[in-house]
């Protein structure tokens, strides 16, 4: 498992967001994987990276243009499903036109000195300094009324630099899978189209496209981090994701308890390769043209696995600005530009809290701050809104929106140990007084 991380995180980082390979190691990898780290080595090259442990296991992650990096545990690397990459046409946004339409910055040439003090404060390291915790933000966007009031990123980190989504990548999921229930190709309440529950006989049979975006499909999957565990199995030492997670038995009925999975968001993924007989460029082709490219998210993509099942639990890549623009198309209502992107109620859908869901903090495949039915003062950030709901990630990763205050926050980071303690709740605190 270290040494499947070590290459694949290695690889994503280095050649999908332009990072030092060795400062990736040092600075995130090795905290990650502590006490391995000191065992293992990787090298990256221009066509993947390869990682060792002891001199004895060997794992690599192959680069393909256009598709990231993909971890070949197996060695089968020969098999790949569009082994050369993709490379489709992708909109080209004239930097000229301001965001979110064009690829032009912030409205004023500087934010408010209250709205810097805010970022400031998001991007401060504790202190004093607190051994073996680092917040190691790498960008702030903000969003306010359509309209991009400030950003900032860290040292080799720009706007244009595509960064790791962890478990945003489940929203991301959510958003095509809105799209293809509007069009047709998939059915919220029907049972879930998957193989290995086809037969009616068995207990997973019954399972719906809409208990498995909520959580609440009753399969056992061990979702706490560590050296062994069902997410970190799957994610770097299984080739096919989406068969691995199908693979697991109920513990409980359909719709009866509500348990964090990231096993379920590679169900869901690997449907939405499965609506396209199985072809990944027939699905990135259908992403781009029906989401990404008309909401101006032209660096957006989902790295695959070595089935050809992209990791919608995971490892989807943008920029700090594409990813406030998936914030700000909810905020929308999923209308962009007078085009509906999203199917009407959609969004309402996603920010349903789930039955089971602890204090009210969970949708479909998004955050919630809702609270308690009984004490909304219960609730994931007490100092934000209710309304407010988000996409969040392993390590820091955030896009905020608080839809009453016209807001989208994103915070994107390298965050260690990942406690929740990135400053996410006081950053959009303070961007809220900063903008009354």
């Amino acid at each position: 498992m270290a040494t499947g991380y070590a290459a694949k995180v290695t690889c994503s980082l280095a050649l999908n967001s332009g990072q030092n390979p060795v400062q990736v190691f040092r600075d995130y990898v090795s905290l990650e994987l502590s006490p391995f780290g000191p065992a293992l080595r990787v090298s990256v090259s221009e066509r993947g990276a390869e990682a060792s442990a002891f001199g004895l296991i060997h794992v690599r992650a192959v680069y393909r243009r256009g598709l990231g990096c993909t971890l070949v545990p197996d060695g089968s690397e020969e098999r790949l499903a569009l082994a050369k990459g993709i490379d489709l046409p992708r909109r080209r946004l004239d930097p000229a036109v301001p965001w979110p339409d064009g690829g032009a910055g912030p409205a004023a040439p500087s934010p408010s000195p209250e709205i810097a003090a805010a970022i400031e404060r998001a991007f401060r390291e504790p202190n004093p300094p607190e051994p073996g915790r680092v917040r190691q933000t790498k960008a702030v966007v903000i969003v306010q009324d359509g309209r991009l009031v400030a950003e900032r990123y860290a040292p080799g980190y720009g706007p244009r630099t595509p960064m790791l989504s962890w478990s945003m990548a489940k929203s991301v999921t959510a958003t095509l899978v809105g799209i293809m229930v509007g069009d047709g190709r998939l059915a919220l309440h029907a049972p879930a189209p998957v193989p290995e529950w086809s037969a009616p006989t068995d207990p997973r049979h019954a399972i719906t496209l809409d208990q498995l975006l909520r959580m609440s499909s009753g399969l056992a999957f061990d979702e706490h981090y560590g050296a062994i565990n069902d997410v970190s199995r799957m994610l770097f030492t299984k080739p096919d994701t989406g068969a691995f997670a199908a693979s697991s038995p109920l513990e409980a009925p359909p719709d009866t308890i509500w348990s964090y999975s990231s096993g379920t968001a590679n169900v869901v993924a690997r449907m939405l390769r499965d609506a396209f007989g199985g072809d990944l460029a027939a699905l990135v082709s259908y992403a781009n043209g029906r989401l990404f490219d008309p909401v101006g998210m032209t660096s957006a993509f989902i790295e695959p696995d070595a089935s050809g099942t992209p990791i919608g639990s995971s490892f989807a890549f943008m920029t700090a600005r594409d990813w406030a623009r998936l914030g700000e198309l909810h905020r929308r209502d999923g209308v962009w530009n007078g085009q509906r992107i999203l199917p009407a109620g959609w969004v309402r859908y996603v920010t349903t809290p789930t039955r089971g869901a602890p204090n009210g903090q969970y949708g479909a495949f998004w955050w919630l701050n809702a609270g308690a039915p009984e004490d909304r003062s219960r609730r994931m950030w007490p100092g934000v809104p209710t309304d407010a709901y988000a996409a969040t990630g392993h390590s820091g990763q955030y896009v905020v929106v608080v839809p009453s205050a016209k807001l989208v926050v994103v915070r994107l980071g390298l965050s260690f140990p990942d406690d929740g303690n990135e400053g996410v709740a006081e950053l959009v605190a303070d961007v809220m007084r900063a903008l009354r």
